[in-house]
């Protein structure tokens, strides 16, 4: 009786273990460890730190652009983040993108004060607004608070939702072909400051 208890327990710690991995297979990976930058590099002379388990952006005395890209590169994925704007929070997340100093190319999923396009999507030193939400969209948006942004990357498609919310639906050919970091960004002007935190990604197959 003994022996078969043993077994039984050996059984259930080994479905135990392969549960759990699958979970966090299924969740995807976390990009941000809540301790320090590791595994992201700082472009720019603007700030970003860590302060209570969160990632912190804000304006430094230059006020220009400031960018916190990953050091591996992505194509096919789904990431969901979550940002607070303490001051403006004119700021966004780039997919697929390379930088060069604080000149980056690539996409970006806005994210900004209510009423300023959030969730829409902007290629820098490109064509610009590529598609921006219908008005009124982003009425969960919450200055001051938390909100999740969630953005979908596969192929040539790409979907946002803010606070669960859809925001845009776009297929691009550019964006199909493209590859590289993901990335977030301080706007120029100065006076910008956003939390982060709960940055995870799971990479898509096609």
């Amino acid at each position: 009786m003994r022996q078969t208890s043993i077994y039984i327990l050996l059984a259930a710690s080994i479905f135990s273990a392969c549960s759990g991995a699958k979970k966090t297979a299924a969740d995807g990976i976390s990009l941000f460890n809540g301790k320090d930058l590791s595994g992201w590099k700082i472009y720019g002379t603007e700030k970003w730190y860590v302060d209570q388990g969160e990632l912190v952006c804000e304006s430094g005395p230059d006020k220009g652009y400031g960018y916190l890209g990953t050091t591996t590169q992505y194509k096919d994925f789904d990431l969901t983040l979550e940002f607070k704007q303490e001051a403006n929070g004119n700021s966004g997340v780039f997919f697929r993108s390379f930088i060069e100093g604080t000149k980056i190319t690539g996409w970006q999923a806005e994210v900004a004060p209510p009423g300023q396009h959030t969730g829409g999507i902007y290629e820098s030193y490109g064509r610009g607004w590529l598609i921006q939400p219908a008005a009124g969209s982003d009425q969960s948006l919450k200055m001051g608070d938390w909100n999740t942004l969630r953005v979908r990357v596969l192929g040539d498609q790409v979907i946002t939702w803010l606070n669960g919310h859809p925001m845009i639906t776009l297929r691009d050919e550019k964006i199909g072909k493209a590859t590289g970091q993901i990335a977030l960004q301080i706007h120029d002007g100065g006076g910008i400051k956003v939390h982060w935190r709960n940055i995870r990604l799971k990479e898509l197959n096609q």
